[in-house]
């Protein structure tokens, strides 16, 4: 088997750069209404239910929680969706690399979309201020998962959707848990971190919540892996 060295640590990102990100960002926003309990639950249980934290028992605590603070089980389950697509930064990250690679190998995997392909990037991306926003925060993603596969293309769109289909759960809750997520001890990933904050505050987040967010976020464990 061949060995592979390990990677380089120089891009360890810590609580006080995700801080930092944030309290640029706040410059001038109004502090608003703190954080209701619902919202709380439903943030606790995400930085538990994520991936990269992977906490079960915390995970059920809070699932009793968000529905004693009134959530339904329909809201509980939405928020589990949105936290599931997490999952996504793996393409967010990799995609990118597996198509510049191929590219220097000159792989016949690296040619321009087809025509079928600039159909699908119309049909998903378009002229949507949203994906500009992610084509911002993660430059080239996009091109190089249609590139690499439209069938990934295709099912990554078709599931990032799901939760804004269903709608139980205000936009601006589905915000904050996807920055609680990015902010995690486990996580922290600053594109998407950068990228939910902004959609926070576009729709009315105030500074107390966000600053509540990250305070929840900072209190997720570590992993400790699942039997």
């Amino acid at each position: 088997m061949t060995e592979v060295p390990p990677a380089r640590d120089s891009t360890v990102v810590t609580s006080a750069e995700i801080r930092a990100v944030a309290e640029d960002a706040l410059r001038g926003v109004a502090d608003g209404d703190g954080m209701d309990d619902r919202t709380a639950a439903l943030i606790g249980l995400s930085v538990r239910a994520v991936v990269t934290t992977m906490d079960t028992e915390g995970s059920e605590q809070y699932i009793r929680v968000a529905l004693a603070a009134g959530a339904t089980s329909a809201q509980v389950q939405e928020v589990l969706t949105v936290v599931a697509a997490i999952g996504v930064h793996t393409l967010f990250e990799s995609s990118r690399q597996l198509a510049r690679i191929a590219a220097e190998l000159d792989s016949a995997d690296s040619t321009a979309p087809a025509t079928a392909d600039r159909e699908l990037w119309a049909r998903y991306v378009g002229d949507d201020p949203y994906w500009a926003r992610v084509e911002v925060e993660v430059p080239g993603f996009l091109d190089a998962l249609l590139r690499m596969s439209p069938e990934a293309f295709g099912a990554f769109f078709e599931f990032c959707s799901v939760p804004w289909k269903s709608r139980t759960v205000p936009a601006l809750t589905k915000e904050l848990v996807s920055l609680a997520c990015d902010a995690t001890p486990g996580h922290r990933y600053l594109p998407g971190f950068r990228l939910h904050l902004a959609n926070a505050l576009e729709l009315g987040a105030g500074a107390l919540v966000v600053r509540d967010t990250l305070c929840i976020a900072e209190k997720a464990p570590m992993p400790r892996g699942v039997r």
